[in-house]
């Protein structure tokens, strides 16, 4: 039976975004390992609390804790994940360590490892992994009152990330993210660097440098001035490319049909796009985290903020299953929605939205309302995290698409994708 409980637990976590993404390690015992030490630093960083100090220092985290003394369900749901998890791989042992855990993160930025097999840089998923694969875990990240207390958390880590104070992993040692073999992983050749002799090599935080700028050379924008060239708004790897969707579909069940009524907020917003296209990928840790307009045209946007840690229990213990819930996430995740009216009127408006998943600290835009932009233009970006996009089409606009879709045969493992490359003819 413990073999069982294990393969089980082993087939759960390929299901994480995070492993897939390469944001958390391929062998789960490093985890473990890098949870373990998680808890003891936080729990060792508390322990120096000094008489007459706050309970909390991170008033995000103490909004959290006395969320859970106050809120009974709340108390419930944190209660039963912590003990649910899995015999002998608990990060946790109570609410008290896992808001220390939490407040430690709130104030440090991940290290690079040079090691392969141990490189760890989502902190807050190695808190929750154990978590997010119990009864009470699937429930307690759709819980809005959580959810919300969860997101105030990761809006200010983003903060400190943002800061100054988050440059001290900016450097040439073996664990920092400017080392040879960092440099050789993250291709930061393709990159615009702002000033190698300056110091963290002229980023001002931690975001800069996750959110650098590429150089134009790097990703050349397929037929610039050919309208029926459609090109992709981001770096990754294809997920599914889905055709005919519907306004409404059961978008939590396996498979994860498109529902674009849930997808852009609204049937007024989503009935002009039922019977259209939908072109989803995922971003890695190594992809270049900007979003760029796939077609030429003018913008309108928005920005609809719901779930971050949750995952479909539908897409089921699949050892292959590593980014099946991808597609439930287009419905439930926070995501930005970029309207783009195209300059050419048979391929009529695209949407394209970016998602939030787990340590997703925002969805950023760099346009603005009425902007006209050129096939190519940058949108936005991604702050800390990795992500996964999609791009929806209204009905005719699509002739053709000229790259692979693998849903349904190797989807953690689909061809790579550029950004301003070619993905797609219009009519």
């Amino acid at each position: 039976m413990a073999r069982i409980k294990e393969r089980h637990l082993e087939a759960k976590y390929r299901r994480l975004f995070g492993r897939m993404a390469g944001y958390l390690p391929r062998d789960r015992s490093a985890v473990d390992e890098h949870a373990k030490a998680l808890r003891k630093e936080a729990l060792a960083k508390r322990k120096k609390r000094r008489k007459g100090d706050p309970e909390w220092k991170s008033p995000a985290v103490a909004a959290f804790a006395d969320l859970i003394r106050r809120d009974g369900i709340v108390r419930m749901y944190v209660d039963e994940m912590i003990r649910e998890q899995a015999r002998g791989h608990a990060t946790v042992h109570d609410a008290e360590e896992m808001l220390a855990t939490l407040e430690h993160i709130v104030e440090t930025a991940p290290l690079y490892n040079p090691n392969p097999k141990k490189q760890n840089f989502f902190p807050m998923s190695s808190l929750f992994a154990y978590m997010m694969m119990t009864t009470a875990g699937y429930a307690a990240f759709r819980y809005l009152a959580i959810n919300d207390a969860v997101n105030a958390v990761l809006a200010e880590w983003c903060r400190f990330l943002d800061s100054p104070e988050s440059t001290y992993v900016l450097n040439e040692g073996k664990y920092g993210w400017l080392s040879p073999p960092a440099y050789k992983q993250y291709e930061l050749q393709e990159f615009v660097i702002p000033d190698p002799k300056a110091p963290h090599w002229g980023w001002t935080s931690y975001n800069a440098f996750f959110h650098r700028q590429i150089k134009a050379e790097a990703r050349p924008i397929a037929a610039p001035h050919d309208p029926k060239v459609v090109v992709s708004a981001n770096d990754g790897t294809i997920y599914n490319i889905a055709r005919k969707v519907k306004l409404l579909d059961r978008f939590w069940v396996k498979g994860q049909p498109y529902s674009l009524l849930n997808m852009l907020g609204g049937e007024k917003e989503a009935e002009p796009f039922v019977g259209g296209d939908v072109f989803q990928s995922f971003l890695s840790g190594a992809n270049y985290h900007r979003w760029h307009a796939p077609v030429a045209g003018t913008v309108r946007y928005t920005r609809v903020d719901a779930l971050t840690f949750t995952e479909a229990e539908s897409a089921g213990p699949d050892p292959g299953a590593g980014i099946l819930s991808l597609g439930y996430e287009t419905a439930t995740n926070t995501r930005g929605l970029v309207f783009i009216d195209a300059d050419d009127k048979k391929i009529g408006t695209v949407c394209v939205m970016p998602i939030g998943i787990t340590e997703i600290s925002s969805v950023r835009f760099s346009v603005e309302q009425g902007q006209h932009v050129d096939k190519g233009g940058e949108l936005g970006y991604f702050s800390y995290g990795g992500s996964t996009l999609a791009v929806v089409f209204q009905p005719g606009a699509i002739r053709k698409f000229t790259t692979k879709n693998p849903h349904g045969k190797e989807p953690d493992n689909g061809p790579p994708i550029d950004v301003n490359a070619q993905i797609a003819i219009a009519r």
